[in-house]
This record gives structure tokens, C-alpha cells and sequence, in this order.
């Protein structure tokens, strides 16, 4: 006789399968696959997206992979990659970016990121922060305090030791990570986008709840 296997079924998951922690801003949309919040004071932006099908992520393991990948997506809209790593949340690997591109106008918009894939569906937290009203005051102060120590060279055509992609010294595409981005400084421009940015991912990290079905889900191989 023939066994015939019946197709397993599905474990159902949903966008509120998974939880970040409430910053008391505006919701401004909910849908079946995203949720958006806003708080219009710090031009910031929380959107929690589900995917219910397979991730486009290359990888959850090869991190060398990750900042090549990430850093080139950042260098097609001129901008550059601020960080790329992979972290465990609930024993679960999920990717962490943070992206900078240029405003039409001026300064930066900081996007960061953070996928949790899974082999059908993924999650994806997403955080975007804009530099608003007088831009660059972070840039230029620390760029004179490092110009004066005489960490960073400048001459009537470039700044020696300023621009830099923070994993490979050799890469030169979009507009380059600089030595103020570095996460050293936040404490001394807590209100500076990058650094809202950076803590509101620490806080989603340590406060991200998962359901009991997202624990069954199968998990991403690649």
C-alpha cells in the first residue's frame, strides 16, 4: 500500500504575533501587514511590517556577507552604512542595520532595522529619523574637536581621516559613515536623529515580545 503524506499544515502567525513596547506616540495606520506610528517632535517614524512569504534576506549567518550587502544597497541611493550585525533576540537570529541617505533638501535620514526572518514569513521593525530645522551641529563640532587633536587632517580638497565605511577603510561609494556617527558621541547629542535612532532600537530590543505560535515557526536556514 501507499502512505500519502498530507502537507504540514502551516502554523498561523499574524502582525500582532509579535509586540514591541508602546513609546506612547501617535498611530497613525494599521493594516494586515504593518502598523505605523509617528511622534511628530523628533520627525521620527516606527513601522512594524509582517511578510507572510519568504524572506529576501541572503543570509541570518554570514555576517562578512550582510555589511557587503547592506553597505551596497546604502552606496544605490547615495547613502552609507552605519552598522550591520546580527543579534539574537529570544534565541531567535535576526539581522540589525542602521542605513544613512542624503535629504533632498539638507542633512540625513537615519534608517534602522531589524529583520527577524523565519523560513515562511519574517517581521521586519523599522525606524526612520530625519535630521530637521539646523542641520550638521553634531558633523561640525566634533569634526574641530578632532581636527584640533589632529585625528582628522583637512586641506583646501579633502578631510583626511573623516569619511570612512565602518567595516572596510578601501570602499568609497555614496556618502560615507563619519567619524561623528560614531555611537561613542550619542550621549553628547541625545536629541540628534542617529542617536534617537540608536536608542529606540535598544529599547525594542530588550522589550520585543514574541507569541507562543512565533516560537513554532520554522526557522530560516540561509
Amino acid at each position: 500500500m501507499f502512505k500519502f503524506f498530507r502537507k504540514k499544515k502551516k502554523i498561523k502567525v499574524n502582525l500582532h504575533s509579535v509586540t514591541i513596547p508602546d513609546q506612547g506616540w501617535e498611530k497613525v495606520s494599521e493594516d494586515r501587514d504593518a502598523i505605523r506610528w509617528v511622534n511628530p517632535q523628533q520627525s521620527a517614524l516606527i513601522v512594524l511590517h509582517y511578510f507572510d512569504r519568504e524572506p529576501d534576506l541572503p543570509t541570518a549567518k554570514d555576517l562578512d556577507y550582510l555589511k557587503r550587502f547592506y553597505r551596497n544597497i546604502a552606496a544605490s541611493s547615495n547613502g552609507g552604512n552605519i552598522e550591520t550585525d546580527i543579534i539574537h533576540i529570544h534565541n531567535i537570529p535576526c539581522v540589525k542595520t542602521i542605513i544613512k541617505t542624503p535629504q533632498q533638501e539638507t542633512g540625513m535620514a537615519y534608517i534602522a532595522s531589524i529583520t527577524i526572518p523565519f523560513e515562511d514569513c519574517s517581521y521586519v521593525i523599522k525606524i526612520q529619523t530625519d535630521e530637521i530645522g539646523i542641520t550638521g551641529m553634531r558633523d561640525a563640532l566634533i569634526l574641530d574637536r578632532l581636527h584640533q587633536s589632529g585625528e582628522v587632517e583637512i586641506d583646501e580638497e579633502s578631510m583626511k581621516n573623516w569619511f570612512e565605511d565602518p567595516y572596510d577603510p578601501d570602499f568609497r561609494q555614496g556618502t560615507l559613515m563619519n567619524k561623528s556617527e560614531l555611537e561613542k558621541y550619542d550621549h553628547e547629542f541625545p536629541e540628534h536623529p542617529l542617536s534617537i535612532a540608536r536608542s529606540l532600537l535598544r529599547s525594542i530590543i530588550a522589550t520585543l515580545i514574541f507569541k507562543s505560535e512565533i516560537k513554532q515557526l520554522p526557522p530560516f536556514k540561509k
